[in-house]
């Protein structure tokens, strides 16, 4: 059994398969694909110090200065004469001194049509009036502003018993999403900008059957004035109220349960039919990540989130400090200059936002990161990027932006799992996929959010919360193209109403989370 992994013929690390002890002797290390490393003398390899599992070891002499080299890329520096065999980590990997052209080694490439596949597949949604797919069917309360939080959960509860959705079994629930912002705020530039894109790709999207939006009146963030620009007006599947203008709290619950009382018999209408995996937007994301994420999850993510594509369907891949130190090789795929462009504005955007807030955009991974052998933020997203295939990249949106290409689209947000997916879901996701190698509890309604372990340690010990281990690849037991299918087959099946872990466990009513962006007053 080798012990040790080496994922390029250029690198001079290699990821340790399991614990390894000093005075132990490895086999060279294998790279996936090619068989023995030529490029590694064929002499065991001595290990100096104890390197963790996941973590990584030097496979040759590293001096002083050199670049660190994983993925056939470039994730850091060396900070001290790193012998081999020794245990290549945050105390000795840093990013001081980068090369300029660090991140320069990608060419661009001709985006490849994706292939059309000898026979359409199909998954049953909810198809709206709009003509939109919907994966579940909820009744939504959002509200304009945090002070009628309050009267949205409390009009949610009275709906929260089983027995009150009994003559209802096409609702999947009714639920209150609820948010910190709305005023204090300016009543335009980006920050608003932000929130009115995320409130209007909620309200209309498909996997609500009903909103009622409920605001307190006196708030930034206007109904009124929200409604008249995204051209939204009362209807069967739609309703909104101010507190302020039904009579006070206790007035605005009872107002509130009453309209989705009248809600419930046009969403209970809905019911699912076949449509095609065109109407399906993928959202990936990953948390909790460890040196395991970028060989196993992510990728065999991304070879689900290819076959949608293929299919005609739809991914949005975002947490844009997360990309940093890889972006280039999501450039080289862009399918013009102007798409490749917009990303690098992005990022340039987020340079000037981080220095404006006194740290720095290539930052180090979550003390969590560490714990699973990550040292730099450039190997962190260089594994991350797996997630979203291989597929053209055809746009890049704006924070809860809409889609309007099809195909593989990236989303500007932060890293923080809750506001980049609420990002994504605003832009028109209608399922999610979540990657962990530590661990992760979450979910989102009114999206399913399944969840895939990189390691098979995780995956036995949270099994209540994670879908689907991709250890087995790292244990020899699946591919990356099985596990990938395997992944791609239960997008479908989920997709048609198969319940995740997350949604059985109850998550989702917490996790909704606009990106604030600028000052709070």
């Amino acid at each position: 059994m080798n012990k040790t992994l080496r994922l390029d013929s250029a690198d001079n690390v290699a990821v340790a398969l399991t614990d390894l002890q000093p005075g132990e002797l490895v086999s060279p290390p294998m790279v996936p694909a090619q068989g023995a490393d030529t490029a590694v003398p064929p002499t065991m390899l001595e290990i100096r110090e104890r390197v963790p599992v996941m973590h990584k070891v030097s496979v040759a002499a590293i001096s002083r200065g050199d670049v660190i080299t994983k993925f056939g890329q470039v994730i850091g520096v060396a900070a001290v004469d790193i012998p081999p065999g020794s245990h290549v980590h945050d105390h000795n990997c840093v990013l001081d001194n980068l090369p300029a052209n660090f991140g320069s080694n990608a060419d661009a490439v001709e985006p490849e049509v994706p292939a059309t596949p000898a026979s359409q597949r199909f998954f049953r949604g909810f198809r709206r009036v709009n003509g939109r797919v919907g994966t579940r069917n909820f009744i939504g309360i959002l509200t304009s502003v945090n002070c009628s939080a309050t009267v949205a959960k409390q009009i949610a509860a009275a709906f929260s018993h089983p027995a009150a959705l009994q003559d209802y079994p096409n609702v999947d629930g009714v639920i209150a999403l609820t948010h910190e912002s709305g005023c204090g705020m300016r009543a335009a530039g980006e920050g608003f900008d932000a929130l009115t894109r995320t409130l209007e790709g909620y309200v209309t999207h498909p996997n609500f059957g009903g909103v009622l939006m409920v605001g307190l009146g006196c708030e930034t963030m206007q109904v009124q004035g929200f409604l008249s620009r995204a051209g939204l007006q009362d209807s069967a599947t739609f309703s909104s109220f101010n507190i302020q203008e039904v009579g006070g709290t206790r007035a605005a619950i009872e107002k509130g349960v009453e309209r989705v009382k009248t809600l419930l018999a046009a969403v209970n209408t809905q019911s699912r039919q076949e449509c095609p995996l065109a109407e399906l937007t993928l959202a990936v994301q990953c948390g909790g990540s460890d040196g395991f994420s970028g060989i196993t999850a992510n990728p065999a993510l991304g070879v689900a989130a290819d076959l949608l594509v293929q299919h005609g369907g739809n991914v949005i891949y975002s947490e844009t400090p997360e990309i940093f130190g890889a972006e280039h090789l999501l450039k080289a795929r862009a399918v013009s200059a102007d798409v490749a462009d917009k990303l690098s504005a992005r990022i340039d955007w987020w340079q000037a936002y981080t220095r404006a807030n006194g740290f720095e955009l290539n930052n180090n991974p979550s003390p969590g990161n560490k714990a699973g052998g990550l040292s730099t933020i450039l190997e962190k997203s260089l594994g991350a990027q797996a997630k979203g295939g291989t597929s053209p990249l055809t746009d890049v949106l704006l924070y809860a932006e809409q889609r309007k290409t099809r195909g593989l689209v990236f989303m500007d947000s932060p890293g923080y799992d809750p506001v980049s997916v609420t990002g994504q879901v605003a832009s028109g996701a209608n399922i999610i996929g979540f990657t962990t190698g530590r661990g992760s509890a979450f979910g989102f309604k009114p999206v399913p959010c399944f969840k895939l372990s990189s390691n098979t340690r995780v995956f036995d010990f949270m099994n209540d919360d994670i879908d689907i281990n991709c250890g087995t690849i790292i244990d020899g037991e699946q591919t990356l193209a099985e596990v990938g299918a395997a992944i791609f087959e239960a997008i479908i099946a989920i997709a048609s109403g198969e319940q995740t872990k997350s949604e059985a466990l109850g998550y989702g009513d917490s996790e909704f989370c606009p990106w604030k962006i600028g000052a709070v007053v």
